[in-house]
């Protein structure tokens, strides 16, 4: 495994990143929550990048993997500031934004942030405004007032460590949501979904499918595929997908 560069950015946080130099537009890699860049999504879609010589990008949020900074501490408002960072200091031009889970999230807000930056995204089990719609709305009542009173509380994972869920990353959820006001997406989107999802619900990508606005959105749902989107036949679709985009775009 290379080791990573590092950018500091404006609001003093380290982010780890790994660069592909290549042709434009560049695709940029945006993983999920608690995820790292050392996914098999990120590192296998650097692959296609350096076989196909496109430009890539793919980092760490502040509390993930290797960049600086607490996960406890981390709101979805800074992780979009990180990813803005990233984007606008270390690639030129219109990008392709990959989402996976929250980075489907964090890949609209920056689209909502830096217009002209992009040329087409892909959500993968896209997850906007979860914290709201998934989390808070899924509380129990006795959740909801520890979180207030405590400022935080533990969510089972399937992943290794619970998920820690701060009542700030809830508050600042609220100030990032996507899926209230209009969603102007005016470039090719595909949205990629399996049907075995026990993390996102296709319904919230039916939700964001009917609610973005946008001359070429399109949603796959694939039979039995988890929130995982790692097998052989969903990494190859990510790669179609990616690649439609870029003949779209004119590149």
């Amino acid at each position: 495994m290379t080791h990573p560069k590092f950018l500091d950015t404006a609001s003093g946080r380290r982010i780890a990143f790994h660069l592909t130099p290549g042709k434009a537009p560049g695709v940029v890699f945006l993983g999920g929550f608690m995820s790292d860049m050392e996914g098999t999504k990120a590192v296998h879609l650097e692959d296609w990048a350096q076989r196909t010589g496109r430009a890539f990008l793919r980092f760490d949020y502040s509390g993930h993997g290797q960049s600086s900074g607490a996960f406890a501490d981390g709101t979805i408002g800074d992780w979009a500031e990180d990813a803005i960072a990233a984007i606008s200091a270390l690639t030129e031009g219109p990008q392709v934004l990959i989402g996976s889970s929250m980075g489907g999230w964090i890949a609209l807000l920056v689209t909502r942030a830096l217009p002209d930056r992009v040329a087409g995204l892909v959500g993968i089990a896209a997850a906007p405004d979860f914290t709201e719609d998934s989390m808070w709305a899924g509380f129990t009542e006795a959740q909801k007032a520890a979180l207030i009173r405590n400022g935080q509380i533990e969510l089972p994972s399937d992943y290794d460590d619970p998920y820690v869920i701060t009542r700030a990353l809830i508050e600042d959820g609220r100030n990032n949501l996507v899926l209230r006001d209009p969603l102007n997406l005016p470039f090719p989107v595909r949205l990629l979904q399996g049907t075995s999802d026990a993390d996102v619900d296709q319904s919230v990508a039916l939700r964001l499918l009917e609610h973005a606005q946008g001359d070429d959105i399109r949603l796959t749902l694939v039979k039995g595929a988890d929130h995982r989107f790692s097998t052989p036949e969903c990494l190859a679709l990510i790669e179609k997908s990616v690649e439609k985009i870029l003949v779209r775009a004119g590149n």
